[in-house]
């Protein structure tokens, strides 16, 4: 029998810093009795929930070992039913490649109380914090977010014809992704930006072209990065240079 008073919160964990955090996500780490996170979060959300709160990472890495989503799905059940304050933190948005829905159907089917609660996507803050825009009056009316964890089921040829894009989960597919889309019309200097770490101390950002870039990143690990690829990375510098004068 479910207790009533059980409820599991689907979080946002942005980026991994508490100032990217929304006012509930920060408000629900606090009274957490039980916190299900995965490995992108940072330490310092963790510290946010109090000192008897029990903390369980789930992996969900790209390219290491990590929890089964079927045991994932039976955590937030067994301890919902336990009538426990259940956090689900995910980095970045919910919603955005984060494997909510098979949550959300375990949850419903045990008759569980849950609720969804937004993040800041990383397809939508890296670019950012590297100062690059998403879009632009002539450069980039549309962009198209996607995983490139199995880049085979992607429609290249559609996709070189968008004028940006932000390609999460493609550090280990930079060469397949780059030879897709010249096979498909894109050209060799278009502007490539990889942004690593996004939001965290040890950020690092590369640019180059469709050209370039992967001899430029040979010798550096890259995950988990954002790649964004199109002529709006060229205004970097000059957004990078416009914002140090008003610093």
């Amino acid at each position: 029998m479910t207790d009533s008073s059980g409820k599991v919160y689907l979080v946002g964990a942005g980026t991994g810093r508490i100032e990217h955090l929304t006012l509930q996500a920060h408000q629900l780490l606090t009274q957490a009795e039980v916190l299900i996170y995965d490995a992108l979060v940072g330490d310092a959300l963790l510290e946010l929930t109090p000192s008897a709160c029990l903390k369980l990472e789930v992996g969900k890495r790209g390219g290491e070992a990590s929890t089964p989503q079927a045991e994932i799905n039976q955590l937030l059940v067994d301890y919902c039913q336990q009538g426990k304050q259940v956090v689900r933190l995910k980095s970045g948005d919910p919603f955005i490649f984060g494997r909510s829905t098979a949550e959300i159907q375990a949850l419903t089917e045990a008759g569980c109380l849950f609720q969804v609660v937004p993040g800041l996507s990383s397809a939508l803050v890296a670019p950012l914090l590297a100062s690059i825009p998403l879009t632009d009056p002539v450069l980039s009316r549309c962009f198209a977010v996607m995983t490139a964890h199995e880049p085979d089921a992607l429609e290249w040829e559609a996709l070189a014809q968008i004028e940006t894009l932000v390609i999460l989960m493609g550090a280990r597919q930079l060469p397949e992704i780059i030879d897709q889309l010249l096979r498909h019309g894109r050209s060799l200097d278009t502007p490539v930006a990889i942004i690593r770490w996004a939001g965290q101390p040890q950020q690092q950002v590369w640019t180059g072209t469709l050209g370039s870039i992967v001899r430029q990143t040979a010798a550096s690990s890259l995950s988990p990065a954002v790649i964004v690829i199109g002529e709006v990375v060229a205004l970097r510098p000059y957004l990078q240079a416009a914002q140090s004068i008003r610093e």
